[in-house]
């Protein structure tokens, strides 16, 4: 991987480029600098939900899930590099199997809504949703000997069991009482 920042001020994005992990430079307009942006900010977002207070198998899992969005987006500053492994997707892949398991089944939409973490773990999804999108442009637009598959599933996967976190944070409450999804009042299904 390229070097690490010893200084944040550089000034050479002045010109509307950013420097890649290769050394190359590209217009900070992009599908590449997006993808890592959007990533980035998937990132800072589960950062800010962590601030919260959560069950310590769900804190554990979501600082894991910031240390493999690093390799991630270092792996897409990088054209053609493997940093994601596949024991990554694996642990979340069992995370959603885990977690599901706990829930009771869905009979309607829900909002997303409730706790304030089950709030932010809702934010968290739709910036991973809107991540794998530019991932998916980004290998669209460049091909897949530049990209694997595996960013685009990882998001994928991680915006289900954000998803899934959401509806278990809502249940989780800090002063022991029990809660639930808030549920989207359907004007066809109340009228049935």
């Amino acid at each position: 991987m390229g070097k690490r920042l010893t200084q944040i001020a550089t000034r050479t994005g002045d010109d509307g480029t950013t420097g890649l992990g290769d050394n190359t430079r590209v217009s900070k307009a992009s599908a590449r600098p997006q993808a890592m942006g959007d990533v980035d900010e998937l990132n800072s977002h589960i950062g800010l939900l962590l601030c919260d207070n959560l069950p310590a198998d769900v804190r554990e899992l979501l600082i894991d899930v910031q240390h493999q969005l690093f390799n991630l987006g270092g792996e897409l500053s990088i054209p053609g590099f493997e940093l994601l492994k596949s024991d990554a997707l694996a642990q979340l892949d069992a995370a959603l199997a885990q977690y599901n398991a706990q829930l009771p089944k869905l009979q309607e939409f829900i909002l997303p809504a409730g706790t304030r973490a089950a709030a932010q773990a809702h934010v968290c999804r739709t910036v991973a949703r809107r991540a794998e999108r530019a991932v998916v442009a980004l290998g669209a637009q460049e091909g897949a000997d530049k990209l694997r598959p595996a960013p685009r599933q990882y998001l994928n996967r991680l915006s289900d069991l954000l998803f899934v976190l959401a509806r278990v944070l809502n249940r989780h409450r800090p002063d022991g009482s029990t809660g639930d999804d808030v549920y989207w009042k359907s004007e066809r299904l109340a009228r049935q």
